[in-house]
């Protein structure tokens, strides 16, 4: 099967619980998919097969090679691979009428969660001067990934925003709960919750699975933690596959010590390293290691090269305008001596601030580029809008969408008659939805109104009808022409060419619904928006697409977690940047964190790797001189200059400068 020594030991182990500890570059998934292929080879059912992992396009990855592997053994039953909330999801839907919730729930993006927050402000009186709905929904978020129900978060809060928190928070999930719905951190917190609370629906949802393999499990909350341990705690055939040194994403709640306790928890795990590095250079994994060798809590590794090639460069340059334009000129001149295309070349950097400078320089040189983040498509109003109306579609108590599109586009229903259907209803404790069927007992709404409101609501009972009898593509198009939304754009937007570009966003979405229909066997609407609301907050496929062209790619050092270069520039390697100030000033860990992702961004580059630095950076419009990165000093083995020295002691908590034996016993 073309494995090394210690790829074919973690694949040959079937049984019992293990800990592959995989380095940037080492075929961590072929791994998984070769142990899935060879658990169905020696008998094991691939439905019994339990595989997950974080991303929408690692599981579409994994589920492609199985296959390729399997070939004619592929049978209909297949492994369940997917991320870890589309397996909540399935879970929920099963069980979660346990906790008092529709099967059918609702799954609210961003932007419903910011309505739903805003109300829960607005109920316990605390203006948005005072706190935003953004910042509510940060704090319950990690309150929600720690495992923090509303009942212990005021026992938890500490500050007098997060008291404020605490009592938004108890508000924010009631309102949840009567609309049908669940945010993106519930679908992992409920599944824990119903584990917990209802120990045969534990037991039934272990016994589906006689393997669990976890991926990226460095990346593990607290959250998908317990999950986990629940799902294989009676069998104890547990697979964990990652890499602590990776771990770089606590800032949303990721807890490197499951990865490395793993032993504490499974005593007799057995570990199986795989080290042999088949991305980078020898030169380029020699600063790597001497990186991250001086993080001392870490399980003892160190990366193998297959090639060699050039060293790695460090660049210093006067300011950030310079450093652009020095690392464009080099992009440029490479791609004009045919040595390289665009495609080939990564700039990383730490903060969303530092790539001005290089989209000017860009432009300037007219080298194509493209900024991976943004705006996601489905952010935009017009898909909002269409959504919407198939969330209402398939659960009329959604009432964040049922309150956007009661009047989009326009029907004659005015704000001030939804703010009294809107209070009555909670008066009565019922569902908008119902309210609005017996909208004549409240008195306050007129003749033409009522006939509005009627017809709504027989619009939206007929479609739901036809969502479930009929082509779910000619079922949308039939709805979006209906309602008229092309003339309600026209009138939005002046500019033809704005109602055109956004009538396209439209059909994007007709299209969606029928690339879902040809996805799946048994399509569904309630699958198709399920597959939307997961698939919005996994950026994976986003980044992928807007990678596929000849392009030179801009993107933080979070955003290049899984990714490879040819040609890696990692520019602003300065302190206060790299690390952040932020995490000078942080507790223990939070150096080790910013040396963890310095080493990600090592570890993209596959031929050439550059550093640069910038002596002065403007802030405020001024100048102001720089300090060298301390990772500068560490990976360049001169940890011993009082340069370093000085940064290292500005950094409480941080990581003291390591011996030279320290070191050396690190990179064996």
């Amino acid at each position: 099967m073309s494995l090394n020594p210690a790829q074919q030991e973690a694949v040959n182990t079937l049984s019992g619980p293990m800990l592959v500890l995989a380095g940037a570059g080492t075929g961590k998934t072929r791994v998984v998919m070769h142990r899935v292929v060879n658990l169905i080879r020696h008998g094991v059912a691939p439905s019994r097969i339990l595989a997950v992992t974080f991303t929408n396009k690692a599981a579409r990855e994994m589920q492609h090679r199985a296959a390729e592997l399997l070939g004619k053994r592929q049978s209909q039953a297949k492994p369940e691979i997917s991320t870890f909330h589309s397996l909540c999801v399935r879970i929920l839907r099963r069980q979660i009428h346990h906790l008092g919730y529709p099967s059918q729930f609702a799954i609210y993006d961003r932007g419903d969660q910011e309505s739903v927050a805003r109300a829960a402000l607005r109920e316990i009186r605390v203006s948005e001067t005072t706190m935003r709905p953004g910042d509510l929904i940060q704090v319950i978020s990690r309150w929600k990934m720690a495992g923090i129900d509303p009942t212990r978060a005021g026992s938890v809060a500490q500050s007098d925003k997060e008291h404020l928190a605490a009592a938004g928070y108890r508000r924010y999930q009631n309102a949840l709960k009567a609309a049908g719905a669940v945010d993106f951190d519930d679908l992992l917190g409920l599944t824990g919750e119903v584990f917990s609370r209802h120990a045969d629906v534990r037991r039934e949802e272990a016994a589906r699975f006689d393997h669990v393999m976890v991926d990226e499990y460095q990346d593990t909350n607290a959250a998908q933690y317990r999950i986990v341990k629940a799902l294989a705690a009676e069998h104890r055939n547990l697979c964990v596959v990652g890499d602590d040194d990776q771990s770089i994403y606590a800032w949303r709640g990721a807890e490197v010590t499951h990865i490395l306790r793993f032993k504490n928890d499974w005593p007799d795990a057995k570990t199986v390293r795989l080290e042999t590095n088949y991305r980078s250079t020898r030169q380029i994994l020699d600063w790597s290691n001497r990186l991250i060798a001086f993080n001392k809590v870490r399980h003892a590794k160190v990366l193998r090269a297959t090639a060699s090639g050039e060293e790695p460069r460090i660049l210093q340059v006067q300011d950030e305008t310079a450093e652009a334009k020095l690392v464009v000129e080099e992009i440029a001149r490479a791609v004009a001596a045919r040595r390289a295309r665009h495609g080939d070349f990564a700039i990383l950097f730490r903060t969303n601030e530092q790539p001005r400078p290089f989209e000017d320089e860009l432009r300037r040189a007219k080298v194509p580029y493209v900024l991976v983040g943004g705006t996601s498509f489905y952010d935009r109003k017009e898909i909002r809008d269409v959504l919407a109306y198939l969330k209402l579609l398939v659960n009329p108590r959604d009432e964040i969408s049922l309150l956007r599109v009661i009047n989009t586009p326009g029907r004659g229903i005015g704000q001030t008659t939804v703010t009294r259907l809107v209070e009555a209803a909670v008066g009565q404790g019922k569902p908008v939805w119902d309210a609005l069927a017996n909208a004549e007992q409240y008195g306050c709404v007129s003749p033409a109104v009522l006939k509005a409101i009627g017809a709504f609501r027989e619009l939206i009972g007929r479609y739901r009808k036809l969502s479930k009898a009929g082509p779910l593509v000619d079922m949308v198009r039939s709805l979006v022409d209906e309602i008229g939304y092309r003339d309600e754009l026209a009138r939005l937007y002046p500019n033809p060419d704005d109602v055109q570009t956004r009538w396209a966003s439209v059909e994007e979405v007709v299209n969606a619904v029928g690339g879902y229909c040809q996805r799946e066997s048994r399509p569904t609407l309630s699958g198709f928006v399920q597959e939307v609301a997961l698939g919005d907050r996994d950026t994976s496929d986003d980044k992928e697409s807007r990678l596929a062209g000849d392009a030179v790619a801009l993107m933080t050092l979070h955003s290049a977690k899984g990714l490879e270069f040819p040609a890696v520039y990692m520019v602003g390697m300065e302190e206060g940047l790299l690390p952040h100030k932020r995490s000078i000033a942080d507790a223990a860990g939070a150096i080790d964190e910013e040396r963890r992702l310095c080493y990600v961004g090592l570890t993209r580059a596959e031929r050439r790797l550059t550093l640069t630095m910038a002596l002065t950076r403007r802030k405020w419009g001024k100048a102001r001189p720089t300090l060298p990165s301390r990772f500068l000093y560490e990976i360049t083995g001169q940890a011993d200059n009082p340069n370093y020295l000085a940064s290292v002691r500005k950094a409480p908590g941080g990581a003291a400068p390591a011996s030279n034996n320290s070191r050396q016993t690190g990179r064996q």
